[in-house]
This record gives C-alpha cells, sequence and structure tokens, in this order.
C-alpha cells in the first residue's frame, strides 16, 4: 500500500506491505525498507519494534489526521492514500475512477453510502476500525459512487477494495 503522508508540514511517501508472519515492511521517501512488528499496547497505543529495538507510540485522532506521540515527541500528521488518479501533491485527477482502498488490516463497523449515489469530495463512504480505533474512509473526489466492495461486519486486509467512485 502506497500512502502520501504531510508529517509537520513536510511531505512524505510512505510504502507498506504485510508480510505472510504479520510483521510490515515500510519504506519512507524510497528509502531502504525497514521490518516493524507492531504489538497493541493500548487502546491508541502500540509498540514498534525494530532490529529489536521497541519505539512507543500514541496515535490521537484530531481534525485532519492525527497526532502521534513517539517518546516525548509529538508529530502532526495527516495521512492520503496513494490512488490511481491522485498526483503527488495530493489533488485528484478531473476523470476516471477513484478506488478507496483499506489504508491498514481492519474490520468494517459501518457503509455510509450506497452505490450510485452522488457524493462528494472528502464524503464518507465506511467507518472502519483499526488498531482500536474508528476511522472514516472519504472520497477521494466527487462523483457517484459506482461500487461499494464491503459490507458491516467485515474483516479487511491492507489494499483491499473498500469503494469505487466515478
Amino acid at each position: 500500500m502506497q500512502l502520501h503522508a504531510r508529517v509537520e508540514g513536510r511531505e512524505v511517501q510512505i510504502e507498506v506491505r504485510r508480510l505472510p508472519d504479520g510483521r510490515f515492511l515500510v519504506s519512507l521517501d524510497g528509502a531502504p525498507a525497514r521490518t516493524l512488528e507492531r504489538q497493541p499496547c493500548g487502546a491508541h497505543t502500540v509498540s514498534l519494534l525494530e532490529d529489536g529495538r521497541s519505539h512507543t507510540v500514541t496515535l490521537e485522532r484530531r481534525s485532519g489526521g492525527y497526532t502521534a506521540v513517539v517518546g516525548r515527541h509529538s508529530f502532526a500528521i495527516e495521512l492520503h492514500e496513494a490512488v490511481p488518479g491522485r498526483t503527488e501533491r495530493g489533488g485528484t485527477a478531473a476523470s476516471g475512477p477513484s478506488r478507496l482502498l483499506a489504508p491498514m488490516p481492519g474490520k468494517i463497523v459501518r457503509v455510509l453510502a450506497t452505490p450510485g449515489q452522488a457524493v462528494e469530495a472528502g464524503a464518507g463512504l465506511v467507518v472502519m476500525e483499526a488498531m482500536k480505533m474508528e476511522n472514516e474512509l472519504k472520497a477521494t473526489r466527487a462523483g457517484r459512487l459506482a461500487e461499494v466492495a464491503v459490507v458491516a461486519g467485515q474483516t479487511v486486509e491492507a489494499g483491499q477494495l473498500i469503494a469505487v467512485v466515478d
């Protein structure tokens, strides 16, 4: 899965691949990938294990993204999935279908829109629970909802198709 992120105002390209053993390969801005293991530590806290070192990360949802607290440092983070038609700067192409993919493994809690429905850019399509937090997955552009590929209660993997907006 590819993500565009803005961390403290800096644009970052993130690639995440889930390994069969549950660990993740993560690469930032094309740098060599690092292997991470995730262990939940609480409602909004995880321990990321990298090369035998543990990094405790607390994520707090905020308007427009998250605040990540790592040790004594706090970072404002905005995440945007890299989808076909999305430009490097985070805009969207004027035409062509936009595929919304699951940004991480989780469970679909609610489906907010139905196929055929007109949606605006930023409109909520589904609510997904991941890492004990509910996240509203939104349309990346305005259009007509062509497909909803999930149902409430369904478990999804990172990169799995959620919806298509034409």
